[in-house]
């Protein structure tokens, strides 16, 4: 035993280094990433931009804080509110952070609305982090037993429910927000419906609400667009990111628009670390290269294919409930807990998890290849069939 705390069940692996969608471990065996660091490694390992632009940037500055102005802070911004529609960024370290900002906001949203106790609605099977509010407002009582009392001000109610949060707002009057994951991902690879975003963003509308997505997970070409919510047309007034933003450099980030634009002011909200040069500019590499390379197609054309894939190969086994997924946000669900099938897959040198008990979770890298989703869907399936005895 080391003496790093024990707060994750760590598989008997350790990786020297990778290229593409594939890692190394220090014993020598190759590994295909399907996982990608739970959806952060969006360019997968080693990619050559993002090395030269770190290095580079390392050569230079790594830190100033947030006292001084921050050009590559600025320039990104101004990317993520041309690609999104957003009006103003925060810059932070990580998603739950991104997500507290997001939290704190709605709370002021609704002191200046003259509102003393600010409730945000939130979903069943959500999750949003592991602070203390983001942890409250996280769907999973696994999650928070032991960790009472939770913070207060969150109303649950079911997913893609919107005659829910209709009832809720008939007996609440404090309700200033609504919380949603574009796909839960943590939840069971979840996609909210288009027709709920949509009917849901009218509702906040005449309620004048503040609508919040977390694209943590989803966000930054994932699903085949730059935000999950763009493939239903609505603008949420607060969206936070993270993970795939920095290929791997932690940065998290809460964009605003709409009523949610030009609330916070000096000494509202801060970050030491957040925006520093090194992270901003792990971000805009990121964004350039899914740009240049069309990354957000290859996104969507390879989804497609590890879906079409699997259910050719194994959608007919009844123990199969679904596959289902957005782009390279892909779920395999079966009819019974298979968290087995992790170490089963590594030992064939393929790298996934499982969430939600049953639900097999697939995040390989933007710029997978086909050949890379042939041997993943090929090994997956070899596993899958193996583990329910075909």
């Amino acid at each position: 035993m080391t003496h790093v705390m024990n707060t994750y069940a760590r598989q008997p692996v350790a990786f020297s280094h990778g290229e593409g969608s594939w890692l190394v471990d220090t014993e020598g065996k190759r590994y295909l990433d399907a996982l990608s660091g739970i959806a952060v490694n969006t360019l997968g390992h080693n990619h050559p931009d993002l090395v030269h632009a770190l290095s580079h940037q390392a050569s230079q500055l790594l830190h100033t804080s947030n006292l001084y102005r921050i050009p590559l802070q600025e320039a990104l911004a101004d990317k993520l509110a041309s690609l999104s529609g957003m009006d103003e960024v925060f810059f932070c370290n990580s998603g739950c952070e991104a997500n507290e900002a997001a939290i704190k906001l709605a709370r002021f949203y609704g002191h200046r609305q003259g509102i003393d106790n600010p409730t945000i609605i939130v979903m069943e099977h959500a999750f949003h982090g592991r602070t203390m509010a983001t942890l409250s407002a996280t769907g999973n009582r696994k999650t928070q037993a032991g960790f009472e009392p939770l913070v207060s001000g969150f109303v649950r109610v079911p997913y893609n429910d919107i005659e829910a949060i209709r009832q809720v707002a008939e007996h609440n009057k404090n309700v200033v927000a609504v919380l949603i994951e574009m796909i839960q991902g943590e939840g069971g690879i979840h996609l909210a419906d288009d027709q709920f975003q949509r009917d849901l963003r009218t509702f906040c509308d005449e309620k004048g609400w503040l609508l919040m997505t977390d694209e943590v997970q989803c966000g930054i070409g994932r699903t085949g667009k730059w935000f999950g919510f763009q493939h239903s047309g609505v603008r949420p007034d607060v969206v936070s990111l993270a993970k795939g933003l920095g290929s791997g450099v932690p940065v998290g980030a809460c964009m605003v628009g709409g009523r949610a634009a030009g609330l916070f002011g000096p000494g509202n909200h801060g970050s030491t670390f957040g925006g520093n040069p090194l992270a901003m500019r792990a971000a805009k590499t990121t964004i350039d290269v899914l740009e240049r390379d069309q990354l957000l197609e290859n996104a969507d054309k390879m989804g497609h294919a590890i879906r079409n894939g699997l259910r050719a190969r194994i959608g007919h086994f009844p123990e199969v409930v679904d596959i289902r997924g957005r782009g390279l946000m892909i779920g395999v669900e079966l009819d019974r807990p298979c968290g087995e099938l992790v170490g089963l897959a590594r030992d064939a040198g393929l790298l996934i998890n499982v969430t939600a008990d049953s639900v097999v979770r697939l995040l390989p890298s933007l710029n997978i290849t086909q050949a890379d989703v042939d041997t993943l869907v090929e090994r997956l399936t070899a596993v899958i069939t193996h583990y329910l005895g075909k």
